[in-house]
This record gives C-alpha cells, sequence and structure tokens, in this order.
C-alpha cells in the first residue's frame, strides 16, 4: 500500500471510529437500561447485569457499523477537498483508485466482520441472554424483590417479604393466594427458603390460613410448609430459541420437526435472507459514498453538502433492504427481491465508480439535482435582495 493510501486509509479509520463509538454507546445504552430491571426489579448482582450488558453489544453494532463507515468515509473526502487535498491529488496525475482503494478495502474489512459477526458470535449472544433471563425468572428470588413491598407474582398470587438475608433465606413471609375465589389461602411464616431447583418454597415457623366460599376460615399452625412454585416458574424458565438464535448452517438446513420452525417458518426465511444480505451494506454504502464524495470540487460551487446527500442515501437504501427482509417473513416473494436490491445496488454503484470521471459529472443526477436546487436558492436570494 502506498504513503497516500495508507494516510487516506488511516484518516478513514479514525474517523470511522470517532462517529461509531459514541452511537453505539447510545444505543447500547438504551438497549442495557431496558433491562436495568436484572438488578433493581430482580435481586440480581450487578454481575449478572454485565454479563446480559455484554450479551447485547453484538446484536447492536451490525446495525450501526455501515452508518459509521458512511460518515467517516465522506467526513474524510469533504475534509480532503476543502484542504484541497483532492485537487492536488489530481493535478499530479494520480489515479483515482489512490482514493477510494483504501476506503474499499476497509469496507471489505468490515463486510467480512460483519458476516461473521452476524452469523456466528450475535446468534450465540442472543441465545445466552435468552438462557440468562430464562433463569432468572426460573427463581423466585428474582420475581420478589424489594423488601417490605408486596408483588404480585401471578394473578391472584401476592407475595411480600420483610427482610433477604445471605443463603437464599427469607425472613418475615407472607403469601397470599386468591388464585381460586373458592379456596382462598393466607400464609404466614418468620422464615423460609427457595431450594436450588426454584420450584419449592419453604415456609418454617408460621400458620395457614385458608376460606372456604361460605366464608369459613380455618387456621393450621405448621413447623414446616412446602409451598409449590413449579407451575409459576415453568413457562417463564423455557429458554425457547427463536429464529434469531440460530447459527447459519441450521438456517441452512432446518430441522422440519424443530417446534419453533413448524410454528413460524416465515421468521427463518426473512432471517436467512437478513443474515446473506446485510453483510455486504458496507461495501455499498462506501462505493457510493466514493461516487457521491470522492471528487474534486471548487468551494465556490453551491449544493447540497456531499455528506448529507451520502448519509440519507445510505439510509434510503437501507430502509428498501430492512423492508424486503421483513415483508419476506410473510410473502416468499420478497426473498429474491431482497438479493435482488443488492445486486443491482452493487452493479449500480460499482459502474458510477468505475465510470470516467467526466462523464460521470455529464450524467449524475445527483450533481443535477444540487446545481438545481442551488440556482433556486440563488434566485431566492436575488429578489429578496432586489426587493429590499
Amino acid at each position: 500500500m502506498k504513503i497516500l493510501e495508507r494516510y487516506i486509509l488511516a484518516r478513514v479509520v479514525r474517523m470511522f471510529l470517532a462517529t461509531l463509538l459514541p452511537v453505539l454507546a447510545i444505543l447500547w445504552l438504551t438497549q442495557v437500561l431496558g433491562r436495568i430491571n436484572l438488578v433493581t426489579d430482580s435481586g440480581q448482582s450487578i454481575l449478572s447485569f454485565l454479563t446480559l450488558a455484554t450479551l447485547i453489544l453484538p446484536t447492536v453494532i451490525p446495525t450501526v457499523l455501515p452508518f459509521g463507515l458512511v460518515l467517516g468515509a465522506a467526513q474524510t473526502l469533504t475534509t480532503m477537498n476543502n484542504d484541497s487535498e483532492l485537487a492536488v491529488i489530481d493535478a499530479a496525475g494520480a489515479h483515482r483508485s489512490i482514493i477510494y482503494r483504501p476506503i474499499l478495502m476497509f469496507a471489505v474489512v468490515l463486510c467480512a466482520f460483519s458476516f461473521v459477526l452476524d452469523n456466528y458470535i450475535e446468534p450465540k449472544s442472543r441465545a445466552e441472554a435468552r438462557t440468562l433471563i430464562a433463569s432468572v425468572y426460573a427463581d423466585l428470588l428474582s420475581t420478589v424483590i424489594e423488601e417490605k413491598t408486596f408483588r404480585e407474582i401471578e394473578d391472584g398470587l401476592y407475595i411480600q417479604i420483610s427482610e433477604r438475608l445471605s443463603g437464599r433465606v427469607l425472613k418475615g413471609l407472607f403469601v397470599a393466594d386468591y388464585r381460586e375465589p373458592e379456596n382462598s389461602y393466607i400464609y404466614y411464616a418468620r422464615e423460609g427458603a427457595v431450594d436450588e431447583s426454584g420450584s419449592q418454597l419453604i415456609m418454617r415457623n408460621g400458620q395457614v390460613q385458608r376460606e372456604d366460599e361460605t366464608g369459613n376460615v380455618s387456621i393450621v399452625q405448621f413447623d414446616s410448609y412446602s409451598f409449590d412454585l413449579s407451575e409459576l416458574t415453568s413457562d417463564r424458565s423455557q429458554a425457547s430459541r427463536k429464529a434469531t438464535d440460530r447459527g447459519l448452517p441450521f438456517l441452512l438446513n432446518p430441522d422440519p420437526e424443530d417446534p419453533d420452525y413448524k410454528a413460524n417458518p416465515g421468521a427463518y426465511r426473512a432471517e436467512l435472507t437478513r443474515r446473506l444480505t446485510d453483510w455486504s451494506l458496507p461495501l455499498i454504502y462506501a462505493i457510493f459514498t466514493i461516487v457521491i464524495v470522492g471528487d474534486a470540487r471548487s468551494h465556490r460551487e453551491r449544493r447540497i453538502p456531499p455528506m448529507a446527500t451520502a448519509f440519507v442515501l445510505t439510509l434510503v437504501l437501507r430502509l428498501m433492504s430492512q423492508f424486503s427482509t421483513n415483508r419476506a417473513e410473510s410473502d416468499a416473494l420478497f426473498v429474491p427481491i431482497s438479493y435482488g436490491i443488492v445486486i443491482v445496488l452493487f452493479a449500480l454503484g460499482l459502474y458510477l465508480l468505475l465510470k470516467p470521471r467526466r462523464a460521470r459529472r455529464n450524467a449524475s443526477m445527483l450533481d443535477r439535482t444540487n446545481a438545481a436546487f442551488s440556482r433556486m436558492i440563488g434566485r431566492g436570494a436575488r429578489n429578496d435582495g432586489g426587493a429590499s
């Protein structure tokens, strides 16, 4: 790689990181804060929260990655044009490949990283996160959170504790069970504990009050009493695997007997389409960004800022791709449409990139749109000036 190419690559990488990291941090925080209840609402340790936060990170990166490249490359090329560096490169007779080769090489690296992340790392992290959340719900201690606060575990079932001690010990237990109106129960116990399986609440030194449908109340003292929790935790503790949790080999050859696949095969079709198309977006975005921003231009030209044009265009391309892959879940016709969008965009961008510079300038619809818009602004300013 030549010195000038290394110089451009270094600037693009720096701008890419400067753009990507803040946006990634904001999106990651919005995802993480939605699950802060693992600490504030479930009695879990901060380690469980940090583990879940780390597992969420691979699901956020693929969305931000292409836009970070667009903004980094567009800002680098715009700055180089403003500093007349692109004009100097043209005047020196250098080939255009010196400008776009380092950007495209970096885009190819990001495509490979995105492919590995989408198809191998992200599914495993999603499955681990789902398993972690399921294990939290399998434990009663994760649903009875705040001490001295009543908590509705299920419709008609309320639990309150006075104090939570180490070793899964609960002090001052109160359980009100109104799930069967004809037979309601109220339990008091000085202390209790949940077994390791999370299916039994063992209460000690207490009493149970039973009220039948006629209103008669009976009170029974007990030294030890076992309250069944298996019905409460069985459903929420099942970490069912979805299409987003599956690896690429399973999506390419799904098990016809898999319960989730049998229930929703369209989700697997759409997920496979997304996996095989989204990884190419950084390269496509990079090509269009170079086409829009990569030429040396005069500062006197009135036009829409090229960085804004590049960002809006790539955003539109992203919405097109996202729409087609989402519709593929309900309509198989959108599967070839999704692949067709990627192929057509890549071919069109490559054609514009390799087109001779003068011909591209004469035929560029974006340039004509910018020029027309600039002329309209100029006429409006002159009219205002004449009226005043």
